[in-house]
């Protein structure tokens, strides 16, 4: 279907050129998909299909693991982010604004920097 390659949600990549594609393994994405963060489509063989979006999850949740956060409290942050960056997609379609730091498409720091504080 033509346009289609533009679709966020489309699930175009095969879990193999998923995780190549963010850096993991396919067992994490596979993690992933028994926390309800993300449901991959399934191709008529059964494999799973990841969209753009869902790689962005996915991506977002490695970061946060990284930063040592439990996978539970990743995956609801990410949650979280995603449906306030919805919300907040809504409130502009709808033809309102978005004050200074409501910005949710903005990355925002997940710890605090405690280096500064160290050197004080």
């Amino acid at each position: 279907m033509p346009g289609n390659e533009d679709d966020a949600d489309l699930g175009a990549y095969t879990m193999g050129r998923s995780a190549e594609l963010i850096g993991v393994t396919q067992a994490f994405l596979r993690s992933l998909d028994g926390t309800g963060l993300i449901e991959p489509e399934r191709s008529a063989g059964g494999h799973r299909r990841y969209s753009r979006h869902q790689l962005q999850l996915a991506e977002r949740v490695r970061l946060l693991l990284d930063e040592g956060f439990l996978l539970a409290a990743a995956v609801r942050i990410v949650t979280l982010e995603d449906r306030l960056a919805a919300a907040h997609r809504r409130i502009v379609e709808l033809g309102g604004e978005l004050g200074p730091g409501e910005d949710a498409t903005i990355p925002m720091q997940t710890r605090r920097d405690t280096r500064a504080r160290q050197n004080m």
